[in-house]
Order: C-alpha cells, then sequence, then structure tokens
C-alpha cells in the first residue's frame, strides 16, 4: 500500500507542478481585459476599455500627420490620405502574438471604394508606439492594390 501511495505521489507531483506553472506563466503575460487600475496619493481611478480607446484616439490623432505620410509613403499614386476615425479599433495579435494593437483604417485620393490599414503597438503601460507602425494592407481600390 505504501508503495502504491508513493508512486501515486511520484506521478501526481509533477502534473501538479506544470499546472501551477502554467497558471503563473499566463497570468505574467496576461493584460487586463475590462479596467485598468491606476494608483494615487488621494484614490483609486478605474479606466474603462473605452475610456482608454479614447484616449488612445486622442493620442493617434495628434500623430495623425504621421500616419498619412507613412501612407502616402506606400505608393506615389497616394496623392491624399483620409483617416475613419470611427472605424479605429483595439485588438491583439492573436494566440501567436501577445502585444496589442490600434488598427487604423481609411481610404486614399478620396475614392470610396479605396482602403488601407495601419497597425500601431500599444505598450504595456497603454502608450501608443509610434515607432512600430506598420501597413495591416497596403492602399487598395476595389480591393486590389493600386498599379
Amino acid at each position: 500500500m505504501k508503495r502504491q501511495v508513493e508512486l501515486f505521489l511520484i506521478v501526481l507531483l509533477p502534473i501538479l507542478a506544470l499546472i501551477f506553472l502554467g497558471g503563473k506563466i499566463m497570468n505574467l503575460t496576461k493584460r487586463p481585459e475590462q479596467k485598468i487600475t491606476t494608483t494615487s496619493s488621494k484614490k483609486v481611478v478605474q479606466k474603462s476599455k473605452e475610456e482608454i480607446k479614447k484616449e488612445q484616439i486622442a493620442v493617434l490623432k495628434e500623430h495623425e500627420q504621421e500616419i498619412v505620410d507613412f501612407v502616402k509613403a506606400q505608393n506615389p499614386k497616394v496623392e491624399s490620405v483620409q483617416i475613419d476615425w470611427d472605424e479605429t479599433q483595439m485588438s491583439d495579435g492573436g494566440l501567436s502574438t501577445p502585444e496589442y494593437y490600434m488598427n487604423v483604417f481609411g481610404r486614399i485620393n478620396h475614392i470610396e471604394n479605396s482602403g488601407w490599414g495601419v497597425d500601431i503597438p500599444i505598450n504595456d503601460d497603454q502608450s501608443i508606439n509610434m515607432r512600430e507602425m506598420f501597413m495591416l494592407h497596403e492602399p487598395t481600390i476595389d480591393g486590389k492594390p493600386i498599379s
């Protein structure tokens, strides 16, 4: 009987250790989904995801010219860039990439059926990382690259 208990513990302990370590790793890489809490000397302030998004869009609007210049640089036929701020959204990189991004979309040359998309990384402190902006999809007209 003692031997059976020992064998049971030998098998069970590594499994429990893996479960415990896996949970700890998940907590280290997980970002808060709903609320961000900031503290001050007087009180705790909680911001909703929507409030954070509004603040991040305000920062993006301050850098609007950088975004416009970046999109224009993708193709010499892009003369003007229109940003659709209502379509701007926050997203994550999916299973393989735990980073979060602001997805910015718009049109080019005032053409209704044109489009482009830019991803801008969000840092761990919820700030926007304009230096690492990249094209989500190149400027297109009718879903086709500009030729």
